[in-house]
């Protein structure tokens, strides 16, 4: 027997983890670097970095509860509805699971028997599931949303962070942005393999991404620090 691994459960934390890590790394080393080109004392950029690490990390865990919450409401107004609905015309909820059943194949005599089952055991989560496309691995969960994105947001912040603590003054600007890219490519590389994507590409695409916000940001920084 073959055994196959799926990666569809992951969705969830794995989603809101990637996304914290990511912009921690992104948002922190941009402003780092920013600051620097602006030509802030060494103390004030790591006092602009931590504030920032502060920040961001409960704006994302706000965000993305805010964010999960509102698809955990409408999953749950959608729910009530084939609740009522279940309540008040069982034989065309009936009929509805089964036409969806002959459209994936079934012939209609099957379809028919495999749905009377189905709701027989749970009318509402075989609605859920076929109807409205709720499943259990892809329902919303924003407190674990919430909590994923915001660790997930100090632990990437730190690494730009602990660069900017360690790097010498003479390449304080480069050793944060090799730094900072370098673990955007391996966060980048472990979201596609965790999630089964191709490698290069997942790093790459977090690789150029990176860059961009980077080089743009230090840009900013130093136009505003030399017109002071």
């Amino acid at each position: 027997m073959i055994a196959h691994i799926h990666r569809t459960h992951r969705s969830g934390w794995l989603r809101a983890s990637v996304l914290g890590a990511n912009d921690g790394v992104l948002s922190i080393s941009s402003l780092l670097l920013g600051v620097a080109a602006a030509h802030m004392n060494p103390e004030g950029i790591l006092v602009a970095g931590f504030a920032g690490l502060v920040a961001g990390a409960l704006s994302m865990g706000a965000g993305e509860f805010v964010s999960v919450s509102s698809q955990a409401d409408t999953e749950r107004a959608d729910l009530d509805i084939e609740r009522r609905a279940l309540l008040q015309d069982y034989d065309a909820e009936h009929a509805e699971l089964r036409d969806i059943y002959i459209q994936r194949g079934l012939d209609p005599e099957l379809a028919s028997k495999v749905a009377q089952q189905l709701m027989e055991h749970d009318a509402i989560g075989a609605h859920a599931r076929d109807d409205i496309g709720i499943t259990e691995a892809l329902t919303a969960r924003p407190m674990q949303a919430a909590i994923s994105s915001s660790l997930s947001f100090v632990l990437g912040g730190a690494v730009p962070m602990l660069a900017a603590v360690l790097a010498p003054a003479v390449s304080f600007i480069p050793t944060i942005a090799v730094v900072s890219l370098i673990f955007l490519g391996a966060l980048g590389a472990f979201a596609a393999y965790a999630g089964g994507a191709p490698i290069m590409r997942g790093a790459a695409r977090v690789l150029a991404l990176g860059l961009l916000a980077m080089g743009v940001t230090g840009v900013v920084g130093a136009f505003f620090g030399g017109g002071a």
